[in-house]
């Protein structure tokens, strides 16, 4: 399908006006990143706390979020275990000694917004010898013959039974109980009169520390320069070394930039930025790399040197290709973004960027360095040749 045909662009008539706005977007990223001292990273690279948080339905993330926030001070994030009824709730934490206290506050602050104002004992979300010191009295009233390592017992066989799959730690119902051994009905009423259950359960809580962050950090750099250094390797092997270092300046270039709004507008860097930056990073070079194979094949066929002419016919002869690609691309990252939620606005809006940029950069960076390198080179290598023979 083509949208435009026979077009006349003159692509590299206009690269130094693009050169110049290139220039300067980088300049503002760059220029923000040290205003700002640096990127502003998540809670996967500086530090914190991950609580793990089972919901018996469909966890509201919103106001998970809002609850958390109103308790806790610094960026929060809840993120969302797809198919799981579960989320992820990661806190800033700048020393271990805190997670016990931060995750009874996250206790606190869901039981006060989900569960029940009553003294009676959370279920999910209490351990087994709290269970057994709660039913002593209350079994004895019944006159409930239990002796305490019988107790114990039952307790213990509660728990392995919450704990274990479908349940995985949070009961829907006491009915559910009936199916454990040794849990009678008087003993199941008891249960009922001195406990309840709270609508979600605390899986785990971990730290993730400022060493292990800094570690993150540096793989995810260089998981992005082994990428770029992979495809300069393969665009070398494929076409020639410059075809591969202009497509990896050209996405430098990209990430450089996208970064560069990402400190602008204060958002975090986490690990699903990451990945929408190596999405970028594949998307912005299988871009240049139809223009370049056009312009390889327009060679071949006019049996001529590497002209900005021929440079441009094979831009304007990808260029439907180029704005379907890109125009179907952008639209579902602007859909993700203004969509998909908090999860997912960061990765959705280094993509909507990345695409823009990615696009321009194809045909107004990697293809200019292409003709700067011919012409500053190569002619005169073409040229010297015949003196050096006379």
């Amino acid at each position: 399908m083509e949208l435009f045909k026979n077009t006349q662009i003159d692509f590299l008539g206009k690269q130094k006006i693009f050169i110049g706005i290139s220039l300067v977007l980088l300049a503002i990223s760059v220029g923000s990143w040290a205003a700002k001292g640096g990127l502003k990273y998540g809670i996967d690279f500086t530090g914190g706390a991950n609580i793990s948080v089972r919901f018996v339905s469909s966890p509201p993330i919103d106001r998970i979020r809002s609850a958390i926030s109103a308790r806790i001070p610094g960026e929060i994030s809840v993120q969302e275990v797809t198919g799981e009824n579960e989320v992820i709730i990661g806190l800033p934490l700048k020393e271990d000694v805190a997670l016990q206290r931060e995750r009874q506050t996250v206790v606190e602050t869901l039981t006060s917004t989900f569960g029940e104002k009553t003294d009676r004992l959370d279920l999910n979300n209490a351990g087994s010898q709290q269970l057994a010191e709660r039913l002593r009295e209350p079994l004895q009233r019944a006159a409930i013959p239990m002796n305490d390592e019988q107790l114990a017992q039952l307790a213990r066989r509660i728990f392995e039974f919450r704990n274990s799959p479908p349940r995985s730690g949070v009961l829907a119902n006491f009915e559910q109980l009936r199916e454990v051994e040794g849990v009678t009905p008087q003993v199941l009423e008891v249960i009922r009169q001195q406990c309840y259950l709270a609508p979600f359960t605390i899986r785990s809580a971990e730290v993730i520390g400022p060493k292990i962050g800094a570690e993150m950090r540096n793989k995810a750099v260089l998981a992005v320069l082994y990428a770029l250094g992979g495809m300069l390797v393969y665009l070398a092997f494929r076409f020639e070394f410059v075809y591969g270092l202009a497509a990896v300046i050209a996405v430098f270039h990209d990430v450089i930039i996208t970064l560069g709004f990402f400190s602008l507008t204060d958002k975090e860097i986490s690990l699903n930025v990451i990945a929408a930056l190596l999405t970028l990073v594949g998307y912005s070079m299988n871009d240049t790399i139809v223009v370049f194979d056009r312009i390889r094949e327009t060679l071949k066929l006019s049996r001529r040197e590497l002209t900005a002419a021929i440079v441009n016919d094979s831009i304007n002869q990808t260029l439907s290709r180029t704005v379907l690609t890109s125009g179907l691309t952008f639209i579902s990252a602007l859909a993700l973004w203004l969509f998909g939620g908090p999860v997912l606005n960061g990765f959705a809006f280094a993509l909507v960027v990345g695409v823009i940029i990615g696009t321009y950069s194809s045909i107004f960076i990697a293809s200019p360095i292409l003709i700067f390198w011919h012409d500053r080179f190569q002619k005169g290598k073409r040229a010297a040749a015949p003196a050096a023979a006379k």
